[in-house]
């Protein structure tokens, strides 16, 4: 049994081979004319992986990792490590973001809890209304649904 993939002529069999290689290995491929969208989606999703795999790391206020986080500490790790550089605290990350709504959010985007105008707790969108984050001195990094509605959600650029 063979099968029988279709080359789009814009593609030579051999780049079309190559791509398929690279995506058969986790790699990723530079398309022209591509938007920026899809490596900020590569970007999101490792954020999410990494967050995700600090399940169990214990929060310490002021830490970000590699073995303990606050909230904002183990976003600014998930996204360094992802390749972006994010501020500090949550509030600046807030400002750093593209805002969104709700209806728009993926995986690897940052949920913003907030007060009023601001912002006091931060985690990465995980999907199905949870996140991961790092939630108060005695907890650990953990995947939670999201329990309120007075959320803000940002996209890393």
């Amino acid at each position: 049994m063979s099968a029988h993939i279709r080359i789009p002529r814009m593609f030579s069999r051999a780049s079309a081979v190559s791509a398929l290689t690279v995506a058969a290995v986790g790699g990723t491929v530079a398309t022209p004319g591509c938007p920026p969208e899809a490596e900020a989606a590569t970007v999101a999703a490792k954020a999410l992986r990494i967050a995700a795999a600090k399940k169990g790391a214990p929060y310490k206020y002021g830490a970000a990792g590699p073995k303990r986080f606050d909230c904002s500490g183990l976003t600014q790790y998930a996204y360094k490590r992802a390749g972006k550089r994010l501020p500090r605290t949550a509030a600046a990350q807030y400002n750093r973001t593209r805002h969104i709504k709700a209806a728009s959010r993926k995986g690897g985007d940052l949920v913003f809890f907030h007060s009023g105008s601001g912002v006091y707790h931060v985690g990465v969108y995980a999907g199905g209304g949870r996140l991961w984050h790092a939630p108060k001195t005695g907890q650990v990094v953990r995947l939670e649904r999201i329990w309120t509605k007075k959320v803000w959600y940002g996209h890393v650029r």
